[in-house]
Formats: C-alpha cells, sequence, structure tokens
C-alpha cells in the first residue's frame, strides 16, 4: 500500500469506473483492477461489488474512500508548504544588531537558521542602540535587535525576552560569594557604569534612586565587553545582564550574583518598519527568533 495505489483507488471511486481511472494513471484497466484486489486483501475488507454494472462500492470502501481522500489532502499540503518554504526562504537578511545581543546569540541563531534554510543568508551589522534604530527606519537593515527598544512612529516594535540584570565584580571581590546581593551592599562601591545617555544606565540608575542608594560612578562606558575589562582589571564592579557575563563566570574571572530588584530587567525587542512589508525570509526568521525564546 503506497500514495500512488490510494490515489489510484480514489480516482477509481470518483469516475466510477476501473477504466478511466487507470487511465488518469496512465496504466491498464487489468493493472488498476489488481491494484484495488491488493488494497481490500491488506484490508481484509471488500471495497468494492464487481457483481454489479456499474460497480457498487461496499460500506467499507466508502469510509476508506474518505480516509484516502483526508490522507492525500494533508499530504499534499504538507508537500507544498515545504516546498513553499524551500523556494521562498532563500536570499539575505540585513540584521542591525547591539554588540552584546550580537555576540552571545546571534552567532548561534544565524547558524541554526541557515543550516535549516540554506538558501538564506544572515547579514550581521554590530552597532550602538541609536545606530541600530537609524539603520531599520533609514532602510538599511531588515530587522533590528537591541535592548530597550524605544518607541517610534515608523517602526514595529516585537518583543523578544527580557535578560535579569546581576551584581558583577572579579572573583577576589568580598561580596563574590554571596547568594544574593543586597541594594545595600552597593552603596558606596565603585562602578563601572554605563554612559548616562543609555536607556539601560537610565533603568539601572532608576532603580537605585528608589531604594535611596548611591554609588561611586568611577568610570563611565558605551559597551558591555570594556566594562567586564574594567571589572576583570579590578578597577570596580558594575550591574549587568546575566547572559552577558556567562563566559566569563563559567572560566572562574568574574563572579556574578543575583541582587533583590527583580523588576531589574534587560528587555530585548526586535524592530523592523512599520509600513514596509517583510520578505518571506525575513518574516521567517523573526519567527524562527521568537520560536527560541518561546
Amino acid at each position: 500500500m503506497n500514495l500512488e495505489t490510494l490515489s489510484l483507488y480514489c480516482d477509481v471511486i470518483r469516475s466510477g469506473s476501473f477504466s478511466l481511472g487507470a487511465a488518469s494513471h496512465r496504466i491498464s484497466q487489468s493493472a488498476a483492477s489488481q491494484a484495488v484486489r491488493q488494497l481490500e486483501d491488506e484490508l481484509g475488507a471488500q471495497l468494492i461489488d464487481r457483481t454489479k454494472r456499474p460497480f457498487m462500492v461496499t460500506p467499507e470502501g466508502k469510509k476508506f474512500f474518505e480516509a484516502c481522500l483526508t490522507l492525500l489532502d494533508n499530504f499534499e499540503k504538507a508537500k507544498a508548504e515545504i516546498t513553499s518554504q524551500r523556494t521562498l526562504v532563500s536570499g539575505a537578511v540585513r540584521v542591525a544588531v547591539i554588540y552584546s545581543v550580537g555576540l552571545h546569540d546571534m552567532g548561534i541563531y544565524s547558524q541554526q537558521f541557515t543550516t535549516r534554510y540554506p538558501q538564506a543568508k544572515i547579514r550581521l551589522a554590530y552597532l550602538h542602540p541609536h545606530e541600530v534604530v537609524e539603520a531599520v527606519v533609514n532602510d538599511e537593515a531588515d530587522l533590528g535587535i537591541l535592548s530597550f527598544p524605544p518607541p517610534h512612529r515608523s517602526l514595529t516594535i516585537v518583543p523578544w525576552h527580557s535578560e535579569p540584570m546581576v551584581f558583577v565584580c572579579h572573583r577576589a571581590h568580598v561580596l563574590a560569594k554571596r547568594k544574593l546581593v543586597s541594594f545595600r551592599d552597593v552603596e558606596g562601591e565603585k562602578f563601572a557604569a554605563f554612559d548616562r545617555g543609555l536607556s539601560i544606565r537610565k533603568a539601572i540608575d532608576k532603580a537605585l534612586r528608589q531604594r535611596g542608594v548611591t554609588v561611586n560612578i568611577a568610570m563611565e562606558f558605551d559597551n558591555i565587553e570594556t566594562i567586564k575589562h574594567a571589572i576583570t582589571l579590578q578597577s570596580g564592579v558594575s550591574i549587568l545582564p546575566e547572559p552577558s557575563v556567562l563566559r566569563e563566570v563559567e572560566s572562574g574571572i568574574l563572579a556574578a550574583i543575583p541582587m533583590d530588584m527583580p523588576e531589574l530587567v534587560r528587555p530585548i525587542g526586535i524592530i523592523h518598519r512599520r509600513q514596509k512589508l517583510l520578505t518571506p525570509t525575513a518574516q521567517t526568521l523573526l519567527d524562527f527568533l521568537q520560536s527560541q525564546r518561546g
């Protein structure tokens, strides 16, 4: 029993004739009759009463006919969907992404996506947050990925995921062995902070200010990698997104400890132009990224 035989059976029933059913499959009438008999033998049931002229379909034959129609229809739908995806998911997608997400997430996701869709290519551009927005608005990128995505009349913002923020220090720091760092513990600490204009800095300052905590801003940087380097040199401590320091924590260079400020997270969003229809490849990538964090 195979799909071709089931299709032949359906054509015989639909046409009410072995000869017409056989003709549609370019086989002889006797071959069609023999194929149906083999089906009956496999099922252990009579599907067609050949003693009548024209033949009559038995109750079992009608039930099997309906089941075959459903099976063949589902097969054709699945085949069409897979073929469509292979045909449409091709070409390049331009993605503008902030450094921390690009370096830690997009390399893996890009490899997984292009393995699934070999005809697709992802062109990554590592930019600062405001540059990501500009790239998408100016149609220099199909998708943008950044933290704290700002509202913009020309953009659609798709929430992706939120990253918990943790206290990060050198492994030799006095707080490195703690299971939980209280906001009171960071009072007066020398901080390697984000630049004042960045949304992540504003979120951290707000959380500390609401708790009446003052820290000593010893230095300011515009990216996580430089902040981590400063902490590695024991030049200060910081509050950073947990995923951004996993590698350093695993290697024993830095310590990352949860804080008692659960509302302090870094939201990551995906942006695209509101009035521009995404290409099938770009839409498929967007759906893929969302599924990875679903």
